[in-house]
């Protein structure tokens, strides 16, 4: 979810001041409107005067509100109370519950991704995950923002989970025990051959002097100067687009690294490389990026801009194909509009709305015994219903399934396991990089 500036009065406005419309124009469009809002009052007053029970008004305009952005898209809501209160803290980055990530399917709760080193995480949940029941009750038909609130609570409660996992006969019980949900948005690790390996879990504020901050770390621990680099955004939700933009901007020095693209040619934001870190921050080092079914948003946003400039390899699973801007319009002090309001490209002009990132090189998880079969119900865009359609006409084929995996990822999970190969997609993008690095360090 990529949250961009609310819109200025002013400039809605002059928008509308600016619009060439006779008064006959402006006629047909006020009868049209009339006809049919006359319709809506006509319905609130039969419901007002005939259901069998009394209904209390902010129910009626409540139901008709989330009526009209659910005939939208996915991504589009009303929030208010405490629902806007969640979606903020989520923004900063703290607050307390299981850490995931969920979407509605056709009434049942599903997992999008657990954020990494979450709670829900640890207790073994994973993406495509469907929760059937919170704490023995059914959230079937639930709304998803009632279902997150029952997860939601304070840490060091315990909340159990009825799952469904694709793949598997029988649902399973996870007890989970709620935790304060201060994630660290950057974690780094240095590995055998100078590859620095950089985690970006989600993209809340500042992530990117984080990642650059985490490169400092790199560099001085390989003694000055990195072999590699392995950028991982798997199971990555995403978050702010300005941030995307800044984490992009770390590696590239000059170019383009996304654009917006709204209803009017003014809604056009192009964003380009403006070299903030003083150049690539990485020194060339060659990169790999990391991605799956679980990263959206931004996380395809950066995936898509490094591949399409060449800065990096992607590596992984086609990501999850969000590609739309929602933007908060505040309606009053504690309610606004998640509105979608454009639609993003990468550099070439390809819409990720739908198909995702595909990588250059596609690597199974291996290491996780559950992987082919959960890849087969793996959640993405193209998945939810009532999805912002792509541009450009996509294959059904494209959207159903992956290009194969290359025939030498044979290894089975307990074959990894004895090899303590818990993670192969990172395990084999460091061995790449090991090669590729130290080619380029001897070339030096």
């Amino acid at each position: 979810m990529k949250l961009a500036q609310p819109l200025r009065a002013a400039a809605l406005l002059t928008a509308v001041a600016l619009l060439p419309a006779t008064t006959a124009v402006f006629a047909q469009v006020e009868s049209r409107s009339s006809s049919e809002f006359g319709k809506l009052f006509a319905t609130y007053q039969r419901i007002k005067a005939s259901y069998v029970e009394p209904v209390e008004d902010e129910v009626l305009i409540r139901g008709a509100i989330d009526g009209m952005l659910a005939a939208l898209d996915p991504h589009s809501a009303y929030l208010d109370g405490p629902a806007l209160q969640r979606l903020e803290a989520m923004i900063d980055g703290n607050y307390q519950g299981l850490g995931i990530s969920v979407q509605m399917e056709d009434g049942a709760v599903k997992v999008v991704s657990p954020f990494k080193g979450s709670p829900a995480d640890r207790a073994g949940i994973k993406a495509g995950d469907f929760i059937t029941h919170i704490d023995g009750k059914l959230i079937y038909g639930l709304a998803l923002d009632e279902a997150v609130k029952q997860m939601r609570g304070p840490a060091g409660s315990s909340i159990e989970l009825s799952i469904f996992r694709p793949g598997r006969d029988q649902p399973f019980e996870v007890l989970v025990t709620r935790g304060l949900i201060e994630l660290e948005p950057v974690t780094w690790e240095l590995q055998e051959g100078r590859i620095g390996t950089i985690s970006v879990n989600e993209f809340s504020r500042d992530v990117g002097a984080d990642v650059n901050a985490a490169l400092s770390g790199l560099r001085s621990e390989a003694g000055g100067r990195l072999a590699g680099l392995v950028l991982d955004l798997r199971r990555n939700p995403g978050g702010s687009l300005d941030e995307a933009v800044a984490l992009a901007d770390l590696f590239l020095t000059k170019g383009q690294i996304v654009s917006q693209r709204g209803r009017a040619k003014r809604d056009t934001i192009y964003y380009q490389a403006e070299s903030v870190y003083r150049g690539d921050a990485a020194a060339g080092v060659p990169m790999i990026v990391l991605i799956d079914a679980g990263s959206a948003s931004a996380s395809e946003i950066v995936a898509g801009a490094l591949q399409d400039q060449r800065r990096a390899l992607v590596m992984g699973e086609r990501s999850f194909g969000k590609g739309s801007v929602q933007t908060l319009l505040p309606l009053a002090r504690d309610a606004a509009l998640k509105l979608t309001t454009a639609r993003y490209y990468t550099p070439s002009g390809r819409a990720v709305q739908e198909g995702g990132i595909e990588p250059d090189i596609r690597v199974p998880q291996l290491s996780d015994p559950d992987a082919a079969r959960r890849q087969q119900y793996a959640l993405r865009e193209s998945d939810l219903r009532g999805h912002l359609v792509n541009e450009v006409d996509l294959e059904d084929k494209a959207l159903e399934q992956d290009r194969k995996a290359d025939p030498r990822f044979t290894l089975t999970a307990e074959e990894l396991e004895a090899q303590g190969i818990d993670d192969f997609q990172l395990d084999y993008a460091i061995k790449v990089l090991r090669r590729t690095g130290s080619a380029v360090i001897a070339a030096r």
